[in-house]
């Protein structure tokens, strides 16, 4: 009996890999490129990854504290000095440079991280506004959202410090990667950014800046919504709200929902117009948006129902989503839930990216 059992389950074993392999092959044959090309290996998220169950932790804005200083003693680690080691500049922020560097931690091993500093003779406000950024961070604790590992406070200089994303900012990759890339991987690059501000709007942060500059990408190809710095300078009051806020920061006009624009009016179904822009910006690999129309022309443009074209060779179901989240009302738009579940689907079923395909060719 166990020798039938054994052979038995040889059979059982050899006919799903068998189905297997054909699934493959056949996935293979309708579509090659799904599989080919220079393509650094990824990591899909699980499906139902960093999904929370609504209202069970609700984002506190740092700003309604009487004492800042206090806020982010609630929210970010305090880091000694001496476990911080700088190496290179990596860039500028708005309050001074950032670089890359290390990270040792007492008993803990070593790590990259990035290090935004402020500089030296900042006034009191700038330096609340730039540690308002870890107030806000440190609230967040979710696979697509830019980690926090703490701050530096209580030496210069002061320093927040976040995990090294390898590949840095999404819309400069794509550009230095042009076409490189299957659909089905922009899909799950697209789905990582949807999931981490699905997490965001349960938590009632409206980020207000979304845009493929401020996604940072991971040398697995994990994007990460980061930059939490504008919102707060959007909410100040200005003789021309449409580009300027009292700070003197740009509001990025191609990227902001029109009700947004012409009233302030910012909410998570404006971040959800802002992710429509970044969906084409991911599929046209990192092409600026409405090309070289002013701002001005591009709110008059969307005011009489211009929209972008699907960038080429983009799959009519993911312009078809862009265009979903481009809809006037608002209330229209699909949340950032049945976004993540509209990509999970594509994942699932690459040939509804095939279909398009045929579609578009025909």
């Amino acid at each position: 009996k166990s020798e039938l059992g054994q052979q038995l389950s040889l059979i059982a074993g050899s006919l799903v890999g068998g189905v297997c392999i054909i699934s493959l092959v056949a996935i293979v044959t309708l579509r090659p490129d799904m599989f080919s090309g220079p393509t650094p290996t990824v990591t899909f998220p699980t499906l139902s990854e960093g999904h929370s169950s609504p209202g069970v932790k609700i984002y506190i804005d740092p700003f309604t504290y009487e004492d800042p200083n206090e806020a982010v003693r609630e929210f970010a680690k305090e880091i000694d000095p001496s476990c911080v080691k700088i190496e290179e500049v990596i860039g500028s922020g708005e309050f001074g440079e950032v670089y890359k560097g290390r990270l040792k931690p007492v008993g803990k091993k070593e790590i990259p991280v990035a290090i935004k500093t402020l500089k030296v003779g900042y006034s009191e406000r700038q330096r609340r506004d730039f540690l308002s950024e870890a107030s806000i961070m440190g609230q967040f604790d979710q696979p697509n959202i830019i980690r926090l590992e703490g701050v530096v406070t209580k030496s210069r200089p002061t320093m927040i410090i976040t995990e090294f994303m390898e590949n840095g900012a999404l819309d400069s990759f794509l550009r230095q990667n042009d076409g490189q890339f299957p659909v089905i991987q922009l899909v799950g690059m697209l789905r990582g950014i949807a999931s981490g501000m699905r997490y965001l709007a349960e938590m009632s942060y409206v980020h207000r800046d979304l845009a493929a500059r401020n996604i940072l990408v991971n040398s697995n190809l994990v994007c990460k919504v980061s930059d939490f710095g504008l919102s707060r300078y959007l909410e100040e009051d200005t003789s021309d709200p449409t580009y300027t806020s009292s700070l003197g920061g740009k509001i990025p006009v191609r990227w902001t929902a029109p009700e947004a624009i012409a009233y302030r009016k910012f909410t998570s179904a404006s971040d959800v117009w802002s992710y429509g822009i970044v969906t084409w910006e991911v599929m046209s690999y990192g092409e600026r948006p409405y090309w070289d129309m002013s701002n001005q022309d591009v709110i008059n443009a969307i005011e009489q129902d211009f929209r972008l074209p699907a960038p080429m060779d983009c799959p009519v179901v993911l312009h078809q989503l862009m265009l979903d989240c481009w809809q006037k009302d608002r209330n229209a738009r699909p949340k950032f839930p049945d976004i993540v579940s509209m990509l999970d689907k594509m994942i699932r079923n690459p040939r509804e990216l095939l279909m398009d395909d045929v579609l578009q060719s025909a």
